[in-house]
């Protein structure tokens, strides 16, 4: 066999090792998704992520460095799937600021169903903690928080410059928002749910007018 031959068998057996790894680390992200957010942080242990994933506790080391390094790197990946959406949805020039609300809602309410076992993880943890900044491993966390927070205000201050948007704080109004749409997943069979297909307790369709008449201006009557 030539030198450009083996080189070549080299790099494709380097390149099956690579796609064996990244499969072996999703299948523990997933693992630990489903885990934790089922049994919440402290309540997991290693071994049951492990045995989740059909893998011994010592791989689990061989690609994070403890529990809170794999907790961690589960709001690391998903935050890297969530973020690019949330900001083309909120983009400043992405029309009307009423239908990108709506718009924000069907996003939120398609993700969270989407990644049911993250949705409730994500429930579970923030109430919690408060999305609190005394550990590391909310770093990751409250820096999405914040952005999210901020391009949400974004969104809220275009609509009562348009005149659409209730007056108030945009900051505080953005709070609000997603105070509601946390209740609505809390309680979304579709995310706490194992079963297919649910039924829903709330439609979408009323989602959508309770969030539109909470946020909309109130036109002041001259009686």
């Amino acid at each position: 066999m030539g030198e450009v031959a083996e080189q070549d068998l080299a790099g494709r057996r380097a390149q099956r090792r690579l796609r064996h790894q990244l499969l072996s680390r999703e299948q523990l992200l997933d693992a630990a998704e489903e885990v934790f957010g089922r049994k919440g942080y402290h309540e997991t242990t290693l071994k049951e992520v492990a045995e989740r994933a059909e893998f011994s506790v010592g791989s689990v080391y061989s690609f994070f460095d403890n529990k809170d390094d794999l907790f961690r790197q589960v709001f690391v990946r998903r935050g890297e799937d969530f973020m690019p959406e949330l900001r083309e949805v909120l983009r400043p020039d992405g029309g009307p600021p009423l239908d990108q609300l709506h718009r924000l809602i069907d996003f939120q309410v398609r993700w969270f169903r989407q990644h049911r076992h993250f949705g409730r993880l994500y429930l579970r943890h923030t109430s919690v903690t408060a999305v609190s900044t005394d550990r590391d491993v909310d770093a990751g966390i409250t820096a999405n928080y914040a952005e999210a927070m901020s391009l949400q205000a974004g969104l809220f201050r275009r609509g009562q410059v348009d005149g659409v948007f209730r007056s108030g704080d945009p900051e505080v109004l953005a709070r609000l928002f997603s105070g509601l749409m946390a209740a609505f997943q809390s309680l979304d069979p579709a995310v706490v749910s194992d079963a297919d297909g649910p039924a829903e307790r709330y439609p979408v369709t009323e989602l959508h007018d309770l969030v539109a008449a909470a946020f909309a201006r109130r036109e002041i009557s001259s009686a």
